[in-house]
């Protein structure tokens, strides 16, 4: 099959590579424009840019989809279908009508649920017990066309948004080929999506500034979550700590009336009281240092009981 694909971070780069291996014709990589990064604003490729080089495949980079002379682009590439994983463009009805099987996503959500750019990290945080990747038949609307196949994997109790991010990213690829075989075949089966559903917003670093009134149980979901970005972060005698892993348990009597965000407990870790519980703090990070473990911290720092994080 004729494939355009499109998409722009290391989430796509793996179903990129099994449309390869599999033989499909891919006549275009559609990506985002190349952008400066670092301290020197050095200009940085995306990752599916660099893995369609090292592919020899064309490479299109276009500001804005929808523009007459990039949808020309598109019909003399006459695609049968167009794959999109993670591109960062909305795409107009005038692009979607062009490939001759539509246009293909692959959202890492079980949709209708978490719609949006980032399904990833907020399952994490609403503590959701499954995930996985859909295939869906796109519209005009957003993540919101009918479906043609989906895959479900359990979050395990100490996934972070990394570790999710890796596991899900491996999925797609495959689930993909099959659908497209169905397509070309004339056997797909499309599902409208129904029932409850819920939108995955943007992530930012101010998200990740933890408030002490919340409960243990929520803050270790964003600490979670976060992790590796944005990241869930405190302050303590004026510098930023990032929190990188944590456990939850009951406070205890002598702890109960301690403010959100004194630390009651130090040892292996940094018992901190929240406004449910006790967060326990076992791996952090204080800036301009590494990230180390709560013991390791606490030897060359001079944090006592009784001290109050806080957020900004």
């Amino acid at each position: 099959m004729r494939i355009l694909f499109m998409g722009t971070p290391a989430f796509s780069v793996p179903t990129l590579q099994c449309l390869y291996d599999a033989g499909h014709q891919i006549v275009g990589v559609v990506t985002q424009p190349d952008k400066p990064k670092g301290r020197g604003k050095a200009v940085s490729f995306p990752p599916v840019k660099e893995r369609a080089l090292a592919l020899s495949l064309p490479v299109y980079q276009p500001r804005k989809v929808r523009e007459e002379e990039f949808l020309q682009t598109v019909r003399e590439l006459a695609p049968d279908a167009a794959v999109v994983v993670a591109f960062g463009q909305i795409l107009p009805q005038s692009f979607l009508d062009i490939p001759r099987f539509g246009c293909v996503n692959v959202h890492a959500s079980l949709l209708p649920r978490y719609r949006g750019a980032a399904p990833i990290q907020r399952v994490i945080l609403d503590g959701e017990k499954e995930t996985g990747v859909t295939i869906m038949q796109m519209d005009a609307g957003l993540d919101t066309g009918d479906m043609l196949a989906r895959q479900v994997i359990p979050i395990a109790p100490d996934e972070t948004g990394g570790s999710l991010h890796d596991k899900l990213m491996q999925l797609g690829g495959p689930l993909l080929l099959s659908v497209l075989a169905d397509l070309e075949r004339g056997t797909a089966v499309r599902t409208p999506q129904t029932g409850e559903t819920c939108y995955a917003s943007m992530l930012d670093k101010a998200m990740g500034n933890v408030d002490w009134k919340d409960g243990a149980v929520p803050i270790e979901r964003l600490i979670r979550g976060l992790d590796p970005w944005p990241s869930a972060y405190t302050h303590w005698n004026g510098k930023t700590i990032k929190l990188w892993k944590a456990s939850v348990r009951a406070a205890e009597k002598d702890e109960e009336t301690a403010a959100p965000g004194t630390v009651v407990r130090l040892g292996a870790t940094i018992d901190v009281k929240t406004g449910d519980g006790i967060l326990q703090i076992a791996e952090l990070q204080l800036e301009g240092k590494k990230r180390m473990d709560a013991a390791s911290f606490l030897r060359g720092a001079h944090m006592q009981a009784g001290d109050v994080l806080a957020g900004e």
